[in-house]
């Protein structure tokens, strides 16, 4: 049998998978001619419609009730309101148009009648429904504000609510203070030249929000840790903005596409403790600021009753990018379009690199995409959480610090220095053998008195706050010099880290939250040791 020519025959070597698997008929209806290809499976434009409403509402409607339904479906009734988070990319405008025609405006041709036109399951789910922006044009060189653009498009919804950020929030005191009522009056600023990340408190600085962004960008180590930042304030400006509205809800516009990329990127970053709230998790504001959360807000009027935990639903991660732009094309949708968190000189990070290989994977193999999410969400996180990281808020794993310490290694000259700058025993005037079980327990002590950073974050954020590569980051802005010994932090962790930030008016000490305890893993010198076994040793 003869291969044939591959010069003349460009299939002679392996025939081309056809597009679709069986015939040009929809595989739903059986009746009319496929309009679209949605993994090898043809659909009609009715039957795509329908196909897409049913995937959007089967991951939404399952997490909208406080407790699950069970095996009988019951009314909708969720605890606060909605907050829908609005990009102007191609699938957050697929989102807010499925949102409108499912439950702001229902539209009857999506909806089913059975049951009658009184049936609970057609009457309004949120009473209040917010879109929030946020504006990153302030940090990335070269791209425009497109606020006004999200405001005229959220503007032909009725009965929403917009909500206008800008990403140099993260740093504004007064922004905080309209959150959670909680009077920040000083600055926190960390040095990322110690992996143990000293922080100090300072007093209120006079710096702007949005330079205190760009010295906390340009002091990244690495290209990866830049975007990683961004979607990590972007996504904690959502969530505070979620729970000073009283949402119990907060909808991103994640597609199948883009939650297979993030997954991996996550995965690639040592967030693998995260995989599961990548595509559904519940946050909870910190307990010192829930109290106040029902007491008014700049970014929206707060319910009486607050929520106490805001629900994050990707309602999108079954339908992929192509879906997304097929429902964007029949509904005539205007899609502004999200401007890439690129930066001049700046080489791709894991995440930018990973989505690319993501969408070159679904143009070829479509099913591979959806079998990476099934997979992950097949995971799970191994050990238990010890509390939430302060910067992203995420439940931090216990242990990341000892694990890392065990793996790391050390200089041990560094780590026997003195204050001053000398080696421990030149400084008291001993030799190196009288000082190694001393020196090692000082130097300890010294560290746990001092405060730092890194036991209160997660596996993530101490990696992109650290690890540096061989090369150095280039100079993201021209007029800010980056301080790596004192870089400011978000108003978040600030108001967890400064003593007395909350506003304590009218509370007594006992309703104040106890601190918990710090506990110090150190491994003690051979004569340290000796002198603490010493009476129990049979000579």
């Amino acid at each position: 049998m003869e291969c044939g020519n591959p010069t003349t025959e460009s299939d002679a070597l392996m025939p081309r998978k056809r597009k679709y698997d069986k015939s040009r008929t929809c595989v739903k209806c059986k009746v009319n001619v496929g309009n679209v290809v949605v993994r090898h499976a043809v659909y009609c434009r009715s039957c795509f419609v329908s196909q897409m409403t049913y995937k959007f509402r089967r991951s939404l409607e399952p997490y909208v009730n406080a407790k699950p339904d069970g095996p009988r479906r019951t009314a909708l009734k969720p605890t606060g309101n909605l907050l829908v988070a609005f990009s102007g990319g191609l699938s957050s405008t697929v989102l807010l148009d499925l949102v409108n025609r499912c439950y702001v405006s229902p539209d009857p041709a999506l909806l089913t009648t059975d049951g009658g036109r009184d049936h609970p399951r057609h009457e309004r789910v949120w009473k209040k429904v917010y879109v929030c922006y946020v504006e990153c044009c302030d940090v990335l060189p070269g791209t425009k504000d497109r606020t006004n653009e999200i405001r005229d498009v959220v503007a032909q919804i009725a009965d929403v609510e917009f909500i206008p950020l800008r990403i140099q929030n993260a740093f504004d005191h007064s922004w905080w203070r309209s959150v959670s009522h909680n009077n920040l009056n000083s600055d926190v600023i960390v040095d990322l030249n110690d992996e143990m990340l000293p922080f100090a408190t300072t007093g209120s600085s006079t710096r702007t929000p949005l330079a205190a962004l760009q010295s906390y960008l340009a002091a990244l180590p690495t290209p990866t840790a830049l975007p990683t930042a961004l979607h990590t304030l972007v996504r904690v400006l959502l969530q505070h903005t979620a729970a000073a509205t009283a949402s119990s809800h907060l909808l991103l516009g994640t597609s199948l596409t883009g939650l297979a990329g993030a997954l991996l990127a996550g995965v690639a970053q040592g967030g693998g403790f995260h995989v599961r709230a990548e595509l559904q998790e519940e946050w909870a504001p910190p307990a010192q600021f829930a109290a106040h959360s029902a007491a008014g807000s700049a970014a929206g009027p707060a319910a009486v009753h607050p929520v106490k935990t805001v629900r994050l639903v990707r309602p999108l991660r079954e339908a992929s990018a192509k879906e997304c732009a097929v429902w964007a094309w029949w509904a005539r949708l205007r899609v502004v379009g999200r401007a890439p968190w690129a930066w001049p000189g700046a080489k791709p990070g894991i995440g930018r690199l990973t989505n690319d290989f993501v969408r070159g994977l679904e143009k070829d193999y479509p099913s591979t995409v959806s079998t990476v999410v099934r997979t992950c969400a097949k995971l799970a996180p191994k050990g238990a959480a010890a509390g939430a990281c302060v910067l992203c808020e995420r439940p931090a794993q216990d242990g990341v610090q000892a694990w890392k310490t065990r793996i790391a290694i050390r200089a041990r000259d560094g780590l026997r220095r003195g204050a001053h700058g000398r080696p421990a025993a030149e400084a008291r005037g001993e030799s190196d053998g009288e000082a190694d079980g001393e020196a090692g327990g000082e130097v300890e002590a010294e560290l746990a008195a001092e405060p730092r950073l890194a036991p209160l974050l997660c596996y993530v954020c101490h990696t992109s706050l650290t690890s540096r590569g061989a090369r150095a980051a280039p100079a993201l802005y021209a007029d800010t010099v980056p301080s790596l010994g004192a870089v400011p932090l978000p108003a978040w962790v600030s108001a967890r880290l400064v003593p007395g930030g909350r506003d304590g008016a009218g509370e007594d000490e006992g309703e104040r939250e106890e601190e918990e305890p710090v506990v110090v893993k150190r491994k003690m010198g051979e004569e340290e040791l000796r002198r603490a076994i010493g009476e129990f040793i049979l000579e």
